[in-house]
Order: C-alpha cells, then sequence, then structure tokens
C-alpha cells in the first residue's frame, strides 16, 4: 500500500519551490523595476551641449534635444553674415541634441540589455519589443563649403553696418 503522507510531503515541498522560485522573480521584478526608475531618472536628465564648427554659437539642450540655453562668441555678430550665424546655430544644436541623445542611451543601455521579452517568459507570447518605437534620428550638420565661403565672404564686403549714430534714414 502507498503510504498518503509521502504524496502530501511531496506536494507540499513542490509548492515550496515554487513559492521560493515566485519570490525570487518578484524580488527580481523590484529589483529591474527599481533599476529602471533610476536608469530613467538619469536619462532624463540628461543635457547635450556643443559648439559650432567655427566657434561663434554655443547651444545647450535637455534630453527631448529642445534648446534651454545659447552663447554667441564676441565676434559672432561682427565677423560673420545672417546665413553663417544660422548655419552655426544649426551645427550647434543637432551637435548638442546628438550629445544629449547619447547620454539618454547610455543611461538606458544597461536596463534594457536586462529586460527579458514577453516570448522569454510565456513561450507562444507577442514580443513587445517592436511596439516600442526607436527615437528618431537626429540629422548630421550641413557643412557650408570652402566654394559658399568664398561667395559669402564676398557679399559681407559689401555689408555696410548701420549706426544709430548716422543721420540718413535706414
Amino acid at each position: 500500500m502507498t503510504d498518503p503522507d509521502p504524496s502530501k510531503d511531496e506536494l507540499e515541498a513542490r509548492n515550496a519551490g515554487m513559492r521560493e522560485q515566485m519570490n525570487s522573480m518578484l524580488e527580481g521584478l523590484q529589483r529591474q523595476t527599481a533599476q529602471l526608475k533610476e536608469a530613467q531618472a538619469e536619462a532624463m536628465a540628461a543635457t547635450g551641449t556643443a559648439s559650432s564648427s567655427d566657434g561663434l554659437v554655443t547651444v545647450e539642450v535637455n534630453a527631448a534635444g529642445v534648446v534651454t540655453g545659447t552663447r554667441l562668441s564676441q565676434s559672432a555678430l561682427r565677423n560673420t553674415t545672417p546665413d553663417k550665424l544660422a548655419s552655426s546655430f544649426t551645427e550647434a544644436s543637432q551637435a548638442a541634441a546628438r550629445d544629449a541623445r547619447t547620454k539618454a542611451d547610455a543611461a538606458l543601455a544597461p536596463v534594457q540589455q536586462d529586460v527579458p521579452d514577453l516570448p522569454d517568459v510565456f513561450p507562444q507570447a507577442p514580443s513587445l519589443k517592436g511596439l516600442i518605437p526607436d527615437a528618431p534620428e537626429i540629422p548630421e550638420p550641413n557643412r557650408i563649403s570652402a566654394a559658399s565661403n568664398a561667395s559669402d565672404d564676398d557679399d559681407w564686403d559689401d555689408f555696410e553696418p548701420r549706426s544709430r549714430f548716422r543721420k540718413d534714414q535706414w
């Protein structure tokens, strides 16, 4: 005859093992959630700063790439044309946004590697990784060619700064 107690002991041992496994999984999930919150906070606090290649403009951006500060060099309004200055702003803004994106991605990278996808836990479940879109790419800056520099410099020679002390009309 089979004793009912060993099967009861066996079931209790299995239940205890499953409880321990679930507790371990929950602890791991809580740890990952805390790490994810920290990484998200670090990513959202990321800022980027960059200067244009001509040194005329420095731009600071937040994690979203929104400009939060700009600085012009002392010579920015004396030694350039409006088109060149606008190009410098664009170049510096894009470089600062790339800098912020790199810092935010670096903050999230360790956490993203350890997060299992749904099929890892439930084999028949659909993947969730495809549902989260990648962040849009930040365009590379447009470089001013040597030929356009030469023609812009010619335009600068025709530029006559106006003084507020001049008597003629603007």
